[in-house]
């Protein structure tokens, strides 16, 4: 009896121990981090435009539960490949940085499909003291002079808005905030604005406005002329009204006077009027 009751009481414990393993073990599991997976990311700082090299490249692990979005994991598949966005160094590299395969380095690799890119003169006051960045968004303001009205007079006028700077003089980072006094500022524009441009040029001088990189709205001016810089408005030219044109009077000439003068021959006699 005793033997029995030893034996129930021994088989009930290991019951509860294996129940308490099993309990114990699932709440490991739940509590224990997914396994890391490795990524590919930067091992140093990396421009845009650069093509990346072996040495730029790097595995590192990842927690599987908070993997980034289009997270790369060969890195034999990227060296070569151009980077469109500045990749800061343990950044997880996807295909949304990088430009399509095929891709040359340098600043072909920034401009967008269907854009250009043209490159302007400027000085310390068209590049807006320097502070035309890459990145930046710019108005194209042109003063020229005007042929309306039978007469020339000066005009200045924005012709093109929001207009992406890709580079100044010949460098493209993105990074810096420091004004930059250069002597050339690279636009993307598309083909038309490209011809814009070109002509404008060629017809006055171009300067740069900054604007507020989230501003969308267009700024609809009839553009700045002395009159309306000063304020003067232009004189109205009235037209005179036609003179009337009087009918015509026909004056006729009075009769003019006759002599007549008698002629007698034989016996006939007669009357000649001159």
């Amino acid at each position: 009896m005793n033997n029995r009751r030893a034996l129930m009481m021994l088989a009930l414990a290991l019951l509860l121990g294996l129940a308490a393993v099993a309990l114990a073990s699932r709440w490991l599991l739940r509590a224990t981090p997914a396994a890391p997976n490795r990524i590919i990311v930067a091992a140093s700082d990396v421009s845009l435009g650069q093509r990346l090299t072996p040495e730029m490249l790097k595995a590192l692990d990842w927690p599987a539960d908070n993997m980034p979005r289009g997270a790369l994991h060969d890195s034999a598949k990227l060296v070569g490949r151009v980077v469109k966005a500045s990749v800061l160094r343990d950044e997880p590299l996807s295909e949304a940085k990088l430009a399509p395969v095929g891709t040359l380095g340098g600043l072909s690799a920034l401009i967008a499909e269907g854009k250009r890119a043209i490159t302007v003169r400027v000085n310390d006051v068209v590049g807006v003291a320097g502070f035309a960045l890459p990145g930046n968004f710019v108005d194209i303001l042109v003063n020229t002079q005007s042929a309306a009205s039978g007469s020339e007079h000066a005009i200045s006028r924005i012709v093109l808005e929001r207009i992406l700077v890709l580079a100044v003089a010949q460098e493209v980072g993105r990074d810096e905030t420091k004004p930059r006094v250069v002597n050339a500022v690279t636009l993307e524009v598309t083909p038309a604005q490209a011809e814009s441009i070109d002509l404008a040029r060629s017809v006055g001088t171009l300067s740069l406005v900054l604007r507020n990189q989230v501003d969308p709205l267009p700024g609809v001016t009839s553009g700045a002329t002395k009159n309306t810089l000063l304020q003067i408005e232009a004189p109205q030219v009235q037209l005179s009204e036609p003179a009337s044109v009087k009918p015509l009077r026909v004056v006729q000439a009075p009769p003019r006077a006759r002599h007549c003068i008698g002629v007698i021959a034989g016996t006939q006699r007669s009357q000649e009027c001159l």
